[in-house]
């Protein structure tokens, strides 16, 4: 019967759906801004369909954003822009760097390892791409790192921005999904760990085969006291993660509360440190706003489309045409990875989980996947889109910091991608990865 009626619905599919989604396919090509376009397929899809009367939508848009867990973050951002600012997030290098000094590619370890550590307080790919790009590309050209893989190396490093935990992309698709976000971050704190170690991995190898950077010939004792120095002297700049953690992993705090008290903290540390005045206040609120403005407008215009998309049975045909192909899980579980891939190499993230995860959900659902390792396994396939081209967020950023070709960035981001695609298909495969941290009552 479920199969019968699946069949019905993805038959029932027309012009009414199918004109839209030209029309936005089109809009994105024509360079139109994302929510613009959205909104364009939105709307002639309401109309031409009838799913939702138009007098509506108003209140659809507003209703979507009008969420506690969506304050979470402008907060986690401008968290980001104060750690920045305050000169905090330089902290979290030298600590990274002395942590790293006895190896070979030390340098380049340490930049992976501050992106994850950025990651795991701004949950922002192009805020981390951006930050640690400025203070580690030159340095690493320095140390001998061509400057197309010095940011391929970047690029890859900041995906993580979205991966660890706190991270935007789980806010908004625990939203989307009605999942906790408290839930979704415990969840990834493995798989987070997992990209970034393979990160580490890749430029290790790559640097072992070209011998970009040497050194590592440091004794033990000169070691342990270069870690030392570098903690006694940032050791407060690991305050502000360590209570984004605590708190929403505690359960002591929401991840908006955990955001507020991030953000407090911060300011506070900066006024103490004489590296923030009041005066960089409105540059600093005025750079947040703006990246959240990016984010709200295409959150709040892709519900009322997903609302229309499930009004008319979209998600219900799409598994009945997939299914209607194969039914083996494991060949299904490998063909959602591949649309999210594709979709991430031509979107943002917020869109593609606002579009998708409605879309994609059903079909985890059919084949028995557990919801938590869906949405962590999404997410970790979007993230891969940041550094593969035709619009690889992260490329862009680092090529506007240093003019590199965007293509020759990605050339050297090959190996990233390729790495990054295996720890994919491990979380797909091995629903331990996501759900050993969880309670019983998730897995």
């Amino acid at each position: 019967m479920l199969f019968n009626r699946l069949q019905d619905q993805a038959v029932a599919l027309g012009w009414d759906f199918y004109l839209p989604v030209i029309i936005f396919v089109a809009l994105v090509a024509l360079a139109v801004p994302v929510w613009a376009a959205i909104g364009s397929a939105a709307i002639l899809m309401l109309l031409m369909s009838g799913a939702l009367p138009l007098s509506l939508v108003g209140e659809s848009l507003f209703d979507g954003i009008d969420a506690f867990a969506l304050t979470a973050v402008p907060l986690f951002i401008l968290t980001g822009d104060v750690l920045v600012r305050t000169g905090l997030s330089r902290k979290f290098l030298d600590v990274a760097e002395a942590l790293t000094k006895f190896a070979r590619g030390g340098f380049g370890s340490a930049t992976v390892l501050v992106c994850g550590m950025f990651a795991a307080i701004s949950g922002s790919d192009a805020a981390g791409a951006a930050a640690v790009g400025r203070m580690t590309i030159d340095r690493l050209v320095e140390s001998g790192y061509p400057r197309p893989y010095a940011c391929a190396l970047v690029a890859a490093g900041a995906c993580t921005g979205i991966l660890i935990p706190p991270s935007i992309a789980y806010i908004i698709i625990g939203l989307v999904l009605g999942i906790s976000a408290s839930t979704l971050f415990l969840a990834a704190v493995i798989p987070g760990i997992a990209i970034l170690v393979s990160i580490l991995i890749t430029n290790i190898v790559v640097n072992r085969i070209y011998a970009y950077e040497t050194g590592g010939n440091i004794g033990f004792g000169e070691y342990l006291a270069n870690v030392w120095a570098a903690l006694k002297s940032g050791w407060y700049a690991f305050l502000v993660p360590g209570i984004i953690f605590y708190g929403i992993f505690s359960g002591r705090m929401t991840p908006t509360e955990a955001g507020a008290t991030a953000v407090v903290v911060t300011i506070v540390m900066g006024f103490i440190l004489g590296t923030l005045r009041l005066s960089d206040f409105p540059a600093m609120l005025v750079s947040s706003a703006k990246v959240n403005g990016v984010i709200l407008p295409i959150i709040a215009f892709s519900l009322p489309l997903a609302q229309a998309l499930a009004i008319m049975g979209v998600p219900q045909g799409f598994v009945y045409s997939i299914t209607s192909v194969t039914s083996e899980p494991a060949i299904l579980i490998f063909l959602m990875i591949c649309i999210l891939i594709a979709a991430g190499c031509v979107m943002e993230t917020t869109p593609n989980i606002v579009i998708l995860a409605p879309i994609l959900k059903p079909l985890a659902d059919n084949i028995g996947m557990n919801e938590i390792q869906f949405c962590i396994m999404m997410i970790t396939a979007l993230g891969v889109g940041f550094i593969t081209p035709p619009l690889g967020l992260n490329l862009f950023v680092v090529s506007g910091l240093t003019g590199e070709s965007i293509l020759k960035i990605a050339a050297r981001a090959v190996p990233f991608v390729f790495f990054m695609l295996c720890v994919t298909l491990l979380i797909a495969y091995v629903p331990a990865i996501s759900t050993t941290l969880l309670p019983d009552i998730y897995k």
